[in-house]
């Protein structure tokens, strides 16, 4: 059972893919959400309250979380690190593995091109999960995204480990 993230201070998205059976499942997805009213420090608080309960709740064996990449944005992109690592501590502190994926590595997993766009992502995580995956935010879809790459990737990790051993 795998937990996937897309990290946000405003919204941050998650997602539980079950891969068990070969076959994989959404589980449940939503969003951590933090008042925009709120000063920086609260909104972290916010944040690290939430991720801290999402954890408690779900069930998942490992967290998989998009690595930050950016281009303009400086100020966003601090915001996104500093939500990244609260959720990184929050699956620290609950004893779960982590397993980091940038966004070309995600949409390769999910459309077999890294440079895919938002909708072709969204259209192949509704295919590949075979539910209802909300389309809007974006940062829910992203989720279930970072899932199914950390799904395709680790049963190739297993694969590769049967064929040696």
């Amino acid at each position: 059972m795998v937990l996937g993230l897309d990290p946000g201070l405003a919204l941050t998205g998650w997602a539980l893919v079950d891969g068990g059976g070969g076959m994989l499942r959404l589980q449940g997805s939503g969003c951590l959400t933090t008042p925009a009213h709120l000063g920086e420090p609260q909104r972290l608080l916010a944040l690290s309250q939430q991720a801290e309960e999402l954890l408690g709740m779900a069930g998942a064996d490992v967290v998989a979380v998009e690595k930050l990449y950016f281009r303009r944005n400086v100020s966003t992109a601090m915001a996104v690190s500093q939500a990244r690592g609260i959720l990184l501590c929050a699956a620290a502190r609950r004893g779960l593995p982590v397993a980091e994926y940038t966004p070309g590595e995600v949409k390769r997993a999910v459309t077999g091109s890294g440079s895919a766009d938002k909708r072709q992502v969204a259209r192949m995580v509704q295919l590949i999960l075979g539910a209802k995956v909300p389309t809007s935010p974006d940062d829910v879809t992203d989720a279930c995204a970072v899932g199914i790459c950390h799904q395709h990737a680790s049963g190739l990790r297993s694969a590769l480990a049967a064929s040696r051993a």
